[in-house]
């Protein structure tokens, strides 16, 4: 179906937080936007929804795609369109690439290799420093009109608070959020390596005027002190992932045949932070939902020193409608909210919602599709997830793109 044909999603339940809206209808669609109500007759596709959820497509503000230099363990194609087999229509690459999204030719190539793929839009997130080293800023007016979206060095601390600093108050010029991978690497695994950090950068934030978005967060104590900097009123806002609200340190399997892929920064924590974990998400403290899908190959999680992370697009829906719905921590249009407007408003884009007019950019969901999880048939090429074997419920069950009904390989 071409991207001009309308297309009609009927008997859906609408969940677009963005307008308040949960009932059961029909949402239209003709150059690739949301439309007003036509005919039947008018539309080249209809589409039968019942038993459906229909929400706006989901934003992943942190995703690692690994190219350009990294392209054994993941390329932007395979990224894209597990992207789109998760329900997942934007999501937000980070700058730990080879070379790193440090220059504006960088940014360019990730976005021109995202359009011939034609998967899921990918909005690259630049670097706060050349290289990733922590020694001096990058260009970052440069990366933000090459087309980055925000700006990280996740997966390092920027250690020097001074610098931080800066890049807050350049940050906050440009209009675009700061994205905080707190680890201070003194403190290695204790939960004190993500708390300090984190503390540091609300309060510089606070300081510039600038937005904070704190990623992955995974302790009762990091949650809180975003909290506090919210009352403060700081501008800053938090993610969480779903191995950080699904899993804990207590449920890591004795014998687990690859140890690896329970590893991943910050590490599991205890189930009294899980628990917390659910319930920030739940207050409302923590905003969105990420999750920092992380590929390795296969051989180096399985070695003596497996590098942290796991993959986590094509896994996300179902354990946060198993993990998190099912258990009542969140309604469907409280998880919808996480997924999509939140995300949207953090990145000052103008997607996340079903109004008229908007991207039409859309996800169907089953929410009772229940599944074994089988990594064999990740369209990632990335198969280092620890939730291999579970069964899981809520999946989707088409993605629209731009007004185009989603064609994955296989």
């Amino acid at each position: 179906m071409s991207q001009n044909a309308g297309l009609i999603i009927k008997n859906a339940r609408i969940l677009d937080p963005a307008n308040s809206r949960d009932e059961t209808g029909d949402l239209y669609v003709r150059d690739g936007k949301i439309s007003a109500p036509f005919s039947v007759s008018g539309a080249v596709g209809v589409v039968d929804a019942s038993g459906l959820w229909a929400a706006p497509g989901f934003i992943d503000l942190h995703v690692h795609l690994r190219e350009p230099g990294f392209e054994y363990k993941e390329d932007i194609a395979h990224g894209a369109a597990a992207a789109l087999a998760g329900g997942f229509t934007t999501v937000c690459c980070m700058p730990n690439t080879r070379p790193a999204a440090d220059s504006p030719e960088v940014v360019r190539y990730v976005k021109a290799r995202a359009a011939e793929a034609e998967f899921a839009d990918v909005l690259p997130v630049g670097s706060v420093t050349l290289g990733l080293a922590g020694a001096e800023l990058s260009p970052m007016e440069s990366l933000a009109a090459a087309g980055a979206c925000a700006f990280s060095d996740d997966g390092k601390t920027v250690a020097d608070p001074l610098l931080m600093k800066n890049a807050y108050l350049r940050a906050k010029a440009l209009g675009k959020p700061v994205f905080s991978h707190c680890e201070d690497l003194m403190l290695g695994l204790l939960p004190e390596s993500e708390e300090t950090i984190a503390a540091r950068d609300l309060i510089l934030a606070g300081h510039a005027g600038a937005r904070a978005h704190i990623c992955h967060i995974s302790t009762k104590t990091a949650a809180a002190l975003l909290a506090d900097a919210k009352r403060r009123g700081v501008s800053a806002t938090g993610e969480a992932c779903p191995h950080h609200f699904a899993l804990c340190r207590e449920t890591i399997p004795a014998g687990a045949e690859t140890p690896g892929n329970f590893m991943m920064s910050p590490p599991l924590r205890s189930r009294k932070d899980m628990e917390a974990i659910r319930e920030a998400l739940a207050d409302g403290v923590i905003d969105v939902i990420a999750t920092d899908h992380a590929p390795h190959a296969d051989a180096e999680k399985a070695g003596a020193n497996p590098p942290n992370g796991v993959v986590g697009l094509e896994t996300a829906l179902g354990l946060c409608v198993t993990c998190l719905v099912e258990t009542g921590y969140l309604t469907p249009p409280e998880l919808v909210r996480k997924l999509t407007v939140n995300p949207a408003k953090i990145l000052d884009i103008q997607k996340g919602t079903l109004t008229v007019g908007a991207d039409a950019d859309i996800v169907l969901i089953d929410p009772l599709a229940e599944y074994t999880v089988d990594p064999s048939k990740f369209l990632s090429k990335g198969r280092n997830t620890p939730f291999g074997g579970w069964t899981l419920r809520g999946r989707a069950a088409v993605t629209i793109v731009g007004g185009k009904i989603a064609r994955l390989p296989g």
